[in-house]
């Protein structure tokens, strides 16, 4: 496929057909996004590929709680896991909150699941001591993460990077056993999507870019 093509048409599939992947084409998948960007070609990320059905039970019951929580914020229209407001939700409505049938299902039960890690004693976190959430550390994984959906495109295949399971990321790491120098990056589900979108909504370029400052005026084309 024309690059363009797969960056403008690669979407959130976590609705799959039961096709099994052979490893040989996520190996495929994989050899391709290894080229991904990272800081110092330090290149820390670190790749669990999921199968077993117990395993993917246990995620499900790790991941359901904060998925639920999250419903719960986008129906009382807040930014959900949001470190600038805090919710106004109490944990009884959270608990209340009725998750779609099926759709934590759906995910855990695709024909695989990608781990990601990234190990964090090679990657540069500069705002470490800075009063806020820190950022900088997924630079050096998640273009790594994008590549991997932008190979899977390329193959018929599509995903969707979650990051449900940060939230309690030693059950995790239990889990898989991770060692605690790495840090929780993503879940990708992994399978051929049961419908593809041909045509994604964006933001025009001039609504998030502007120039010179951030309240500069917005960026706009020539034509």
């Amino acid at each position: 496929m024309d690059l363009y093509e797969v960056m403008r048409s690669t979407f959130a599939a976590r609705e799959f057909t039961d096709d099994p992947i052979a490893d040989e084409l996520i190996y495929k998948i994989l050899e391709n996004a290894r080229f991904a960007p990272s800081g110092g070609n330090r290149q820390g990320w670190k790749v669990v590929v999921v199968r077993r059905p117990e395993i993917r039970k246990n995620i499900k019951n790790l991941i359901e709680p904060v998925f639920r929580r999250y419903l719960a914020q986008v129906r009382a229209q807040e930014s959900p896991w949001n470190s600038i407001n805090a919710t106004k939700l109490t944990d009884q409505e959270i608990r209340e909150t009725e998750i779609p049938q099926g759709f934590l299902d759906r995910l855990v039960t695709a024909p695989l699941l990608l781990f990601v890690f990234v190990d964090l004693s090679v990657v540069a976190s500069m705002d470490m001591d800075l009063d806020r959430v820190g950022v900088i550390s997924g630079a050096s994984i998640y273009p790594f993460a994008w590549n991997i959906l932008l190979s899977a495109r390329n193959e018929g295949l599509g995903g969707t990077i979650t990051t449900f399971g940060a939230v309690y990321e030693q059950e995790l790491f239990k889990q898989l056993n991770v060692p605690d120098h790495f840090a929780f990056a993503a879940m990708l589900p992994i399978g051929k999507p049961i419908r593809q979108l041909t045509k994604l909504a964006r933001y025009k370029v001039e609504e998030f870019t502007t120039s010179e400052t951030f309240d500069g005026p917005a960026l706009t084309s020539d034509k």
